[in-house]
């Protein structure tokens, strides 16, 4: 076993949460994996610089409270730094799944602070084809590992007979998507769907973020029906006939590659999806999904999927392409990468000349 994988302890140091509280950092620990969720809780009304002091406050209470001094530090998000620049773990990793910098609301300083991170990373890991082109120029240690998927998981929904109460009373055909909904949906596009086959249903399960709920297309044939549990959602696509990945084509979508594309095709759905560059290549150009620009476009790709319902051999096609594709396999790349760099600097700081040591009175990780 890896010196890494041996060690291994997860802390997750998640966005505050604001309540009538004094400062205080609220630790939820998962009873089965161990994993260690540590939430800042500020009062209400803080300015922003004191929230960015208080979280840098706690999270050096967080490495403290655990003995945490050999670690890994893991960035989702570039905002980070702004708390967590002073950290000295062994290893920085950015794992980029998005250009946040390209969506709605994203913070000013969000460029500046992927600067910053990408000079702190000793490895970066991109999760789709075009978010790698668009990085690897910026750093020397640049990883594609595109989007997986718990095949066993989503493979449930091809044995599941019995719907979710929400979604047992609505008529067939139905065409369903999963995700959050936000500005990077095509909302007209769903509105022609609805208005040109008002005998189809539409589906759809997520959470409606940075975009007013006003705005969203009504019909009798839309159904929203909010945010679902992860273990839930085999059950939901078990009764849809075709999974949607409804993505307007602009800035924000622009790096996507949508991790419901592997998750329908595990579940046993055909898919149709507008021309989001990570879902042509490489499921467009396999079969694995049909591609449709503009309304009638994708209305014409849809309508034949539902003449067609997935054969034994699309299916077939589909294992054996998501078996090179799971999490694990993933995770093991990952842990590759990571013990390497780790070999790598153990190897360079063992070759540098020996310093007397500095003073630290009142020095701090943070």
């Amino acid at each position: 076993m890896s010196r890494f994988a041996r060690k291994r302890r997860v802390f997750f140091y998640e966005e505050p949460v604001f309540e009538d509280v004094e400062p205080h950092l609220r630790v939820s620990i998962c009873s089965n994996t161990g994993v260690s969720v540590n939430t800042p809780v500020l009062p209400h009304g803080l300015p922003q610089h004191e929230i960015t002091i208080y979280q840098k406050i706690l999270l050096a209470k967080m490495l403290t409270d655990n003995g945490i001094t050999d670690y890994v530090a893991w960035y989702y998000t570039p905002m980070a730094m702004e708390f967590s620049s002073c950290l000295q773990p062994g290893i920085t990793v950015y794992d980029c799944m998005d250009e946040l910098s390209a969506f709605a609301g994203a913070a000013p300083a969000m460029r500046n602070n992927e600067a910053a991170l990408f000079h702190k990373a000793d490895l970066v890991f991109t999760g789709g084809a075009s978010l790698f082109e668009s990085k690897r120029k910026r750093h020397e240690s640049v990883h594609l590992l595109p989007s997986s998927v718990d095949v066993a998981h989503f493979s449930r929904a091809r044995l599941i007979k019995q719907d979710p109460n929400d979604q047992a009373r609505l008529p067939r055909p139905r065409l369903g998507y999963a995700g959050v909904i936000d500005e990077r949906m095509d909302l007209d596009l769903l509105r022609e769907i609805a208005l040109s086959r008002p005998t189809w249903q539409l589906i759809l399960v997520g959470p409606i973020v940075k975009i007013d709920a006003a705005a969203l297309p009504r019909a009798h044939n839309i159904h929203y029906l909010g945010m679902k549990q992860y273990a839930d959602l085999p059950a939901y696509f078990s009764g849809w006939d075709v999974g949607l990945l409804p993505f307007a084509l602009n800035e924000s979508t622009r790096f996507i590659s949508p991790t419901k594309t592997p998750e329908y095709l595990s579940a046993g759905l055909h898919v149709v999806s507008t021309p989001i560059r990570d879902v042509i290549s490489p499921y467009g150009d396999l079969g694995l999904v049909r591609i449709g620009n503009g309304a009638s476009e994708f209305l014409r790709a849809a309508d034949s999927l539902l003449e067609s319902p997935p054969s034994g051999d699309f299916l077939a096609h589909v294992d054996h392409f998501l078996s090179q594709s799971s999490w694990d396999k993933t995770w093991s790349k990952m842990n590759d990468l990571i013990e390497t760099k780790f070999a790598l600097k153990r190897v360079q700081n063992s070759a540098r000349p020996s310093l007397a040591p500095l003073a630290t009175k009142g020095a701090s990780n943070v």
